[in-house]
């Protein structure tokens, strides 16, 4: 494996750093959880890599599975013109989002591992489906026909730099605390507010993509 490809996957890694959700669920337990923050945000994080990680192996293994079975469904034209539409939809209503005054990140419930292992799941369930870096990524690993025990590590890499930054502000928390409290709150608010800006973009990208990529069985 080159240089280059070690390089187009460490950028598409830097892009899914910027996952609002999950640096938006960090803030909120290191400004709010002062008892067992280590365990829960460890316990959060570890579970948001560990889902992104298996699904991505399942992508590693399956992708010529699913290549084929997409492939198979839009040769059927009315399936084609469906999802055709669903593009157009999501590209137009990105458009249209209203700006999020109060912000909708997930938070737990309760002081328990079991509410942040909860948080975890909502996280993947709310951005993998629109993750299309880590799609990119599975797409160049597979491109490359690398055995296992090389493309293994990689997909472990890119999800440990993917969570990174929230490992870095509770690093930066714990090592100077209460006076960086009001960074982290401006942060935090200015995730919130952009969290729409985030969403629609996305929902603009995949739009186009469903677009063109039914546009030929039509």
């Amino acid at each position: 494996m080159g240089t280059d490809i070690l390089l187009y996957l460490g950028g598409l890694a830097l892009i899914d750093t910027f996952s609002p959700t999950i640096i938006g669920v960090t803030l909120f337990l290191v400004l709010n959880d002062n008892r067992n923050l280590t365990l829960r945000l460890l316990v959060y994080l570890g579970t948001v890599g560990l889902l992104y990680f298996l699904l991505g192996v399942i992508m590693m293994v399956g992708i010529h599975f699913i290549t084929e079975a997409l492939s198979n469904i839009f040769q059927n034209k009315i399936v084609s013109w469906l999802i055709f539409c669903v593009g157009m939809i999501l590209f137009t209503v990105s458009f249209f989002l209203p700006a999020n005054k109060k912000g909708n990140i997930p938070k737990p419930k309760t002081q328990s591992v079991l509410s942040v292992i909860i948080i975890g799941v909502t996280t993947f369930v709310i951005e993998a489906g629109t993750a299309l870096p880590y799609f990119a990524a599975i797409g160049v690993l597979t491109s490359i026909d690398i055995p296992i025990y090389h493309w293994l590590p990689i997909i472990a890499a890119y999800n440990f730099i993917m969570v990174l930054p929230a490992l870095l502000i509770f690093l930066g928390y714990k090592l100077f605390g209460q006076m960086i409290n009001p960074t982290l709150v401006k942060l935090r608010n200015k995730i919130s507010s952009s969290k729409s800006t985030a969403l629609s973009w996305i929902m603009c990208i995949v739009g186009v993509i469903l677009i063109f990529y039914t546009i030929d069985y039509l």
